[in-house]
């Protein structure tokens, strides 16, 4: 019998997580680790292994393509470009403390889309061979230019036999034109909402004025279009986060079951005097504090609310195929299935790309709208996507459901060849699956109430995690 190649981490109290290069996980003991390690597996570490399709006899046997198939389905497959981030303007009407575009001032000239970057714009959207295509409108303020969302928006409904349009807008002056436009049922509002008014308004507005003007246009337009068409995303500054129960509140009074939790990104104007890994390890730590206040919740009454990406990390565990998110990703192939269009024309492989050359940091940028993709630029972006091989990686048991983010080393320490375990994206993530697994591992009623909801399943199969002496 052949054994895949099994890595694992000490979960504490004599217990260690297993998993290998598919995905398939157990909780073993020390015992076995010291009996697999030693070549001395009993018939019933054996049979274990086997039901759990972590071995095989030969090769090519039903239980080696089973294995193939599985590892296969976990790398993100390569997709067709339909998805595309347009920034019309970068000029914008606050002036947030964490901006991470910088952005350009409301009144300032020489940072929209021209007439001839537009009809390139269109003329690079209407090239795409995919059936389908999705638009974000990022910025700046994409509102204040409301005349070349409706000319994007008019192109596409046109050339694609489906279109889906997200406005990335603060709601803070929405003119009557621009209610007419989110209404559309193809098009949906994607703003901020820093957990209660006082937090949102140190934070964005910084003043009573304006923060009324945003709650009121918030309520107004999930009153109008309805929840679904409205995601709101909250910033944490871990230095003063505002209270678990007003977040919460201030998406649930509104009928939001979605809340992502974001830290300030070291990226733009929000890198200015900080630490790369300033609080992360507090971050961690009240992110993990924030999952067990919803699981509390979530039981006492009986409704579910989510922190999106610890269930988007949640799924990524229990199943292959779950890489909607980018950071997830692996491989996370750029410029493969979206697109950044900056104001100048720019294109870049994500956002947070666009903002390092926007700071100066470096260019990333690859290519034009006037003169196509820069394909060896993306092909040297793309030789760094991808963890599978990468020498910490390899022995970490999260690698299957992990993902890479050169463009977040890039930022914060300014190369891409640090040991992982040095990185903040390593350090966020391993504490995010650390958690994950601990949850996994509970057996309490209200847990399972919460993770089974999370991972789209209507109860908690007692089979889903396995357990081995």
């Amino acid at each position: 019998m052949n054994i895949w190649p099994l890595r694992f981490r000490d979960l504490g109290c004599g217990s260690l997580l297993f998993a290998d290069d598919a995905g398939g996980f157990f909780k073993g003991t020390e015992d076995f680790l010291h009996r697999y390690a030693f070549d001395a597996l009993t018939d019933e570490d054996q049979a274990f292994l086997h039901e759990g399709g972590h071995t095989f006899q030969r090769e090519l046997d039903l239980s080696y393509l089973g294995f193939a198939y599985r590892w296969c389905a976990r790398q993100a497959p390569r997709r067709q470009l339909g998805y595309v981030i347009l920034v019309p303007t970068l000029r914008c009407n606050l002036t947030c403390s964490y901006c991470q575009v910088s952005r350009a001032p409301e009144g300032a000239r020489g940072f929209d889309w021209t007439e001839d970057t537009l009809d390139a714009v269109l003329a690079f959207i209407g090239g795409l061979a995919a059936p389908e295509i999705k638009i974000e409108f990022q910025g700046g303020e994409p509102l204040l230019r409301l005349d070349l969302l409706e000319r994007v928006r008019d192109f596409c409904r046109q050339r694609f036999g489906k279109a889906e349009f997200v406005v990335c807008t603060n709601l803070q002056a929405v003119s009557a034109e621009a209610w007419d436009y989110l209404a559309a049922p193809d098009t949906f509002i994607s703003t901020s909402l820093d957990g209660d008014a006082v937090t949102h308004q140190r934070q964005r507005t910084r003043s009573t004025e304006l923060t009324n003007a945003f709650f009121g246009n918030l309520d107004r337009a999930i009153e109008q279009f309805g929840s679904s068409k409205v995601s709101a995303l909250p910033t944490i500054d871990i230095e003063r986060p505002p209270a678990v129960d007003e977040i919460i509140s201030s998406f649930v009074d509104r009928g939001l079951r979605s809340i992502y939790l974001r830290p300030i990104n070291h990226q733009g104007f929000a890198r200015r005097g900080r630490d790369p890994d300033v609080g992360l390890d507090r971050w961690n730590a009240w992110h993990a504090a924030f999952i067990e206040h919803l699981i509390e919740r979530n039981f006492r009454t009986g409704t579910i609310l989510e922190e999106y990406y610890f269930s988007q990390c949640l799924k990524r565990v229990l199943r292959a195929g779950a890489d909607e998110h980018v950071d997830l990703r692996n491989p996370n192939f750029f410029a493969s299935d979206y697109l950044v269009i900056d104001h100048d024309g720019v294109l870049y492989p994500t956002d947070e790309a666009r903002m390092q050359s926007r700071i100066g940091r470096i260019d990333l940028s690859v290519g034009h709208v006037h003169h196509g993709i820069d394909t060896e630029k993306v092909a040297t972006l793309n030789a760094a996507s991808c963890n599978n091989f990468d020498p910490d990686c390899i022995h970490c048991p999260y690698q299957p459901f992990c993902g890479s983010d050169l463009v977040d080393d890039i930022s914060r320490y300014g190369r891409i060849d640090l040991p992982k375990q040095a990185t903040w994206f390593c350090r966020r993530h391993t504490s995010l699956f650390d958690k994950v697994f601990e949850l996994l591992y509970r057996r309490d009623e209200a847990t399972r109430f919460s993770l089974s909801r999370w991972a789209d399943l209507e109860s908690w199969p007692e089979h889903l995690v396995r357990e081995h002496q």
